[in-house]
C-alpha cells in the first residue's frame, strides 16, 4: 500500500483516547485560520469562480455552496446555506448545496471537542486549554463527519465568514471596476449597488474579478438586529427533488454497465464461510460470479433481484460455534455481575454517597432499570456501488463521512489518497448506523473482482436488521436517600454496559483505543444538572458479542429513561409532585428552571387533565441542548395506550431555522416512541431473532400524538437539535404510565409489560 494512504497509529490513538459522541474531527475558519480557496477551487467547471473554500459563483450567477455535512432528512443543507444567504444578502432558494471535496478544511471539530471531560467549561461555551487542544488534535485528524449534533454548532461562524468574505470580495471588485470607495458600496439581491454613481453590477458579472483578490482575513458580520433569513422559517433546499423523484438516493444510482450483487452473511455473530458450492449456481439466469469473504458469500449478477435469487440458493456452511451460546439473557446476567463489582469507572463524584447511603436504612431508595439492545432501522437499507480499477476507486454510498469512506477505500483497493473519489448521496435515514463502513468494505472487495466495471451491493431488509451495529443493552441499579424535606441527600448510580466509542474505534483500526474513557456510555448519567450533597456515577465496562454502534442520541438514549425515572419515583416518595420535585434541586441551574417553568405552563400542568387523561414529564440535556417534555396518555383495562399529546420546549441557545428545530423534535419524538413503545433486538444462540418491520415494529401514524413545540431560547451556548429531543420521550411516557395505573415501568420496551400502543 502506499505510504500516503495509511493512518500512523499514533493519529489514531490520539484519535481514539478523545473521540466521543461521533467522530472526530477539525478545522476553523476564521482569524488567523482563513483556509485557501484551492480545495473548493478544483470543483469548478467552465465559467465558475472560487471566492473561499466554500463560495462558489458562476458567470449567469448561480451561487454553490461547498457542504461536508451529509444531508440524512436533518435539512442540514438548508441550515447552512441559510448562513451564506444572509452574509451574501441573497434568499437561500438562490443557493445551491454541492458535496465538499475530501480536506481538512470542512472538517468538523465539534464532535471532539464535545468529548472533553464532563464539566470542562467548553460545554458552558467557554474558551478552555482543552477545547483548543481538542481542535488542534481534531486538525491532525481532518475527518468529516455528521453526527452528534453538531454539523450547525460547528460551521454556523465558518458558514458565516463565507458569506461575508464573498460579499466584501464582491463589493470589492465593484469599487475597483467604478472607482469609488469600497465602503460607498453595499450588497443586495445579488446585486452590489453604488447609489451616488448609480451603477449596479449582478454577482455573476463581478465573480472573475472578486475572484482573484486576496481573501480577507478578517470581515464584519451582520448584527442580529439587521438579520432576514437567520432566525426565520425557511422552505427546505431538498424537499422539491424528493417531492418529484428526482433526488438521488444511494438505492437510486445507476451506472452504465453496472451489476448488482446480493450478499448472505454468517448468522452467528464471527462466525465465517465454512463450505460453499458456487457450482450450484452456476447456470442461474444473469449470474457472472460468485464471490466469498470471510464472514459472508455473494453472487454478482446483471440485476439485483437475480443475484438475490442467487445467493438465497447458493449452498453455503457457516462455521458459527463462536458465538453459538451467546443469548439476550446471557448478556443482561453478565451485566448483573459487573454491577456485582465495586470497581466501576467513576464520575461526577461529589461528597460521600456511598457512606452516606450505606447509614441510611429503611429510608434508602432502590431501583434497577434495563434497556435492550436496539437497531437503526433506517428507512433505507445499507447500500453501495463502486468502481476499481488498478489505480484509482470511485465510490458512490449514503453516508455520515466520506473521510472514513476514503480511508477504507485508500486500504481495501491500494491506491494513493488523491485517486479516490466518494459521492454522497442523500441518505434515507442515518442516526449513526451510515458512519459505519462495512457495507462499503464489502462492495469494494466485490468490486476489486471486477476491475472497472462498477458493482451495486444492496443489502435486503433482513440483513439490515441482522447485521447492524446496534444500540447497546444496559442495565443500571439506584440508589437514593432524601432528607426531612424531601431533597435527595445522596445520589449512586451504577451502569453495566458496552463501550460505544471503544467498539467504534477498534472497528476502524483493531490496535486503537483499548483503554479510551467512554464519554458516550455515561453521558445523561453523569452529567445530570441536579444538585446533590452526595453524588457518584460509576460505569462498569461490559465488551459483549454483539456489535454495537451510535444510535440516535446515543448514552442520552437510556441513560435519560433511568434518571428521569428515578427521580420521579423519588419525588412520588417525597409526596412532591414531580415538577416541584426536579425544582427543588436546580436551584442553581438558571437555563434548567426556565425549560421547567415553561414546559409547565406550555402543558397546562397545574390543570387537572382532562377525565381519564394522565400526564408524565422529563427533562433532560443532550448535546448543549435542555429539552422537557410532557406526555399526556390515557390506558384502557386491557393496557392500550392512547397518545393524546407531547408538550416539548427546547433551549438550544439561538434559533437558525425554527421550522427546522420543530422538525427535529417531532422527528426525534416519533423515533423515541418507537423504541419505548416497540424497540427489542433479542439475541439467541447468537443470531438477532428479529428479521424485518413485521417483528422490528415502529409506530404508525394512527397512534402519533399531537406534537407541540416551543422554543425557548435563553442565549445560552448554541446547541444541537438533530438528537436531543428523543432522550426524554421514553421517561416522560414511563412517568405518565405510573400516574394513569399506579405500576412503576423500569424495562424497556413496554411492551414487554404487555402494553400496546
Amino acid at each position: 500500500m502506499a505510504k500516503s494512504t495509511l493512518l500512523t497509529r499514533r493519529k489514531f490513538l490520539i484519535a481514539g483516547g478523545l473521540v466521543g459522541g461521533g467522530l472526530a474531527v477539525a478545522y476553523a475558519f476564521g482569524g488567523n485560520d482563513v483556509p485557501d480557496r484551492a480545495p473548493y477551487a478544483s470543483t469548478a467547471g467552465t465559467n465558475e469562480f472560487t471566492l473561499n473554500a466554500w463560495v462558489k459563483i458562476s458567470s449567469n450567477g448561480n451561487i454553490s455552496v461547498a457542504i461536508s455535512q451529509a444531508e440524512m432528512g436533518q435539512g442540514i443543507h438548508t441550515a447552512l446555506c441559510m448562513l451564506v444567504a444572509e452574509e451574501l444578502e441573497v434568499d437561500v432558494a438562490g443557493i445551491t448545496p454541492e458535496q465538499a471535496p475530501i480536506d481538512a478544511v470542512y472538517a468538523n471539530f465539534t464532535i471532539i471537542q464535545d468529548s472533553l471531560p464532563f464539566g470542562d467549561g467548553h460545554h458552558r461555551g467557554e474558551e478552555t486549554a482543552g477545547a483548543w487542544a481538542m481542535k488542534k488534535v481534531g486538525a491532525l485528524l481532518g475527518i468529516q463527519a455528521t453526527g452528534g449534533s453538531t454539523s450547525v454548532r460547528n460551521f454556523w461562524l465558518p458558514m458565516q465568514q463565507a458569506g461575508a468574505t464573498a460579499r466584501q470580495m464582491l463589493i470589492q471588485a465593484a469599487a475597483d471596476r467604478w472607482s469609488v470607495p469600497a465602503s460607498e458600496c453595499y450588497a443586495k439581491a445579488g446585486k452590489i449597488i453604488h447609489d451616488s454613481s448609480d451603477n449596479s453590477a449582478s454577482y455573476g458579472e463581478l465573480a472573475q474579478a472578486a475572484s482573484k483578490l486576496d481573501i480577507p482575513e478578517e470581515v464584519s458580520l451582520k448584527q442580529p438586529s439587521e438579520r432576514r433569513v437567520i432566525g426565520y422559517s425557511q422552505q427546505r433546499i431538498d424537499i422539491p427533488a424528493k417531492v418529484t423523484g428526482e433526488a438521488e438516493f444511494g438505492v437510486d444510482v445507476s451506472l452504465p454497465d453496472m451489476v448488482y450483487a446480493a450478499v448472505k452473511i454468517c448468522p452467528t455473530f464471527g462466525g465465517t464461510v465454512k463450505h460453499w458450492d458456487e457450482s450450484k449456481i452456476g447456470n442461474m439466469p444473469g449470474v457472472l460470479k460468485a464471490v466469498k469473504l470471510e464472514n459472508a458469500v455473494a453472487v454478482v449478477a446483471n440485476s439485483f433481484w437475480r443475484a438475490k435469487q442467487a445467493v438465497e440458493q447458493l449452498p453455503v456452511t457457516f462455521d458459527d460455534t463462536i458465538n453459538s451460546s451467546l443469548s439476550t439473557d446471557g448478556i443482561f446476567n453478565e451485566f448483573e455481575e459487573q454491577l456485582k463489582l465495586d470497581d466501576g469507572r467513576s464520575y461526577a463524584e461529589e461528597g460521600d454517597a456511598k457512606s452516606v447511603l450505606s447509614n441510611s436504612g429503611a429510608s434508602k431508595s432502590t431501583a434497577t432499570y434495563k434497556v435492550p439492545f436496539l437497531a437503526h432501522a433506517c428507512m433505507e437499507p445499507m447500500n453501495c456501488t463502486a468502481i476499481v480499477t488498478d489505480t484509482s476507486v470511485e465510490v458512490w454510498t449514503p453516508n455520515q463521512s466520506n473521510t472514513l469512506i476514503s480511508w477504507i477505500a485508500q486500504e481495501i483497493a491500494e491506491v494513493d489518497a488523491e485517486n479516490v473519489s466518494v459521492h454522497n448521496t442523500y441518505l434515507g435515514g442515518g442516526f449513526g448506523r451510515k458512519v459505519e463502513t462495512d457495507c462499503v468494505s464489502m462492495t469494494l472487495n466485490f468490486a476489486k473482482a471486477f476491475k472497472g466495471r462498477p458493482v451495486k451491493l444492496i443489502w435486503t431488509r433482513e440483513n439490515d436488521m441482522q447485521h447492524d451495529m446496534y444500540r447497546p443493552a444496559a442495565l443500571a441499579k439506584f440508589e437514593a436517600t432524601l432528607d426531612s424535606q424531601g431533597r435527595v441527600q445522596a445520589w449512586h448510580n451504577k451502569v453495566a454496559s458496552p463501550s460505544i466509542s471503544r467498539a467504534f474505534v477498534q472497528r476502524m483500526l483493531p490496535f486503537a483505543g483499548a483503554d479510551m474513557p467512554d464519554n458516550t456510555t455515561v453521558e445523561g448519567a453523569a452529567d445530570i444538572p441536579y444538585e446533590f450533597p452526595h453524588k457518584l456515577m460509576e460505569h462498569f465496562p461490559t465488551p459483549v458479542q454483539v456489535p454495537i454502534g451510535y444510535w440516535r442520541s446515543v448514552g442520552h438514549s437510556y441513560n435519560a429513561f433511568f434518571t428521569e425515572c428515578f427521580m420521579d419515583e423519588l419525588a412520588a416518595k417525597a409526596e412532591i409532585d414531580p415538577i416541584e420535585f426536579r425544582r427543588l434541586h436546580l436551584s442553581d441551574s438558571k437555563d434548567f428552571l426556565a425549560v421547567l417553568n415553561r414546559l409547565e405552563k406550555e402543558s397546562n400542568w397545574k390543570e387537572p387533565a382532562a377525565d381519564g387523561h394522565f400526564r408524565g414529564i422529563a427533562l433532560h440535556e443532550s448535546f448543549g441542548s435542555i429539552v422537557g417534555q410532557v406526555v399526556e396518555i390515557s390506558v384502557s383495562p386491557d393496557k392500550e395506550i392512547t397518545l393524546h399529546k407531547v408538550t416539548c420546549v427546547i433551549d438550544c441557545g439561538e434559533v437558525l431555522n425554527p421550522d427546522g428545530v420543530v422538525s427535529q423534535m417531532e422527528s426525534g419524538i416519533i423515533f423515541g416512541l418507537s423504541a419505548a413503545l416497540f424497540g427489542e433486538i433479542t439475541v439467541e444462540n447468537g443470531q438477532v431473532e428479529q428479521e424485518n418491520f413485521p417483528d422490528y415494529e415502529m409506530i404508525r401514524l394512527a397512534n402519533t400524538p399531537q406534537i407541540d413545540v416551543h422554543l425557548a431560547p435563553s442565549g445560552r451556548p448554541l446547541g444541537g437539535v438533530g438528537e436531543p429531543g428523543t432522550p426524554p420521550i421514553a421517561p416522560a411516557l414511563a412517568n405518565a404510565l405510573f400516574t394513569a395505573t399506579g405500576e412503576r415501568i423500569r424495562e424497556l420496551p413496554l411492551s414487554k409489560a404487555g402494553y400496546i400502543a
